[in-house]
């Protein structure tokens, strides 16, 4: 497994493009730094910025990071994997899950120990009719 992503100027470098993520509609709760992937909840203005158009920024903003510590690429797959949550408790079994991500991998023994993860912006679950 190539460690790509959790790194401490990796994770500085995506908390800051976190936080200017609402200037462009753009959103990001909680999330997991894995070393060769990320989970993160997103919340997307659709009227102002695609799913896609905001990996694209990511993607490009965390690979001039590692560019700049001299990672070779490919940093990236083409794709990325989308789940859209349909209920409050939806949400709170997907963070369930992806917050273990690193006491499965072995990375730690508990998720609470993993230093890259946290959470952005709070995001509340909205039921849209």
């Amino acid at each position: 497994m190539r460690n790509l992503l959790a790194t401490t100027t990796i994770h500085e470098s995506f908390v800051r493009f976190a936080k200017e993520g609402p200037a462009h509609g753009a959103w990001i709760g909680a999330y997991v730094l894995m070393p060769d992937h990320l989970h993160a909840f997103v919340t997307i203005d659709d009227e102002r910025l695609s799913l896609s158009g905001w990996m694209k920024s990511l993607k490009n903003a965390l690979s001039k990071t590692l560019r700049s510590r001299s990672i070779p690429t490919p940093h990236w797959q083409k794709t990325f994997f989308d789940h859209v949550l349909r209920s409050a408790e939806s949400c709170t079994e997907k963070w369930q899950y992806v917050r273990e991500n690193p006491v499965r991998a072995n990375l730690v023994k508990r998720w609470e120990d993993w230093p890259f993860r946290g959470e952005i912006f709070a995001l509340e679950y909205r039921l849209e009719c």
